[in-house]
């Protein structure tokens, strides 16, 4: 199954010179825990809530600091037409939680979280268990 079945499509955005303030108060009104940064629809990088408490805890001044001060050179993506399990090693190889999803073109597409994967996971398992329970008359899991 290609990754982006997993995704989320509505991806919350933001430019290199939103602010902490800024991010911070989008992800309050977004419900999210980060906004993926972006310049011409590309992904250039993904500010997180932590990413935002700790520029407060050094001190940064939230609304001076920007999203470009605080993403790296390099941004984590996934391509969106991955298999997920070649999704999955990329997770552990990168050792990231979230990551955009981009086309042949490196356009954002979407994103994809390992809470998302897990959960998926989650649900076949209980299939799993289903058919198990099922097929095997007596059998129960407790």
């Amino acid at each position: 199954m290609p990754i982006s079945k997993l995704a989320t499509q509505d991806v919350v955005t933001a430019g290199t010179d939103a602010t902490v303030m800024d991010l911070a108060k989008t992800m309050e009104s977004e419900g999210t825990g980060d906004v993926v940064i972006t310049e011409d629809d590309r992904p250039v990088g993904v500010v997180t809530d932590r990413d935002v408490a700790l520029a407060i805890g050094r001190g940064e001044e939230p609304d001076s600091c920007t999203a470009g001060d605080l993403i790296g050179d390099e941004v984590f993506t996934i391509d969106a037409d991955a298999e997920g399990y070649d999704a999955i090693k990329q997770f552990g190889e990168s050792r990231v939680r979230r990551a955009p999803l981009v086309d042949d073109e490196g356009k954002l597409t979407g994103i994809v979280t390992l809470d998302d994967v897990v959960a998926t996971i989650g649900e076949e398992l209980t299939f799993v268990a289903n058919v198990i329970e099922a097929q095997s008359p007596g059998y129960s899991p407790d």
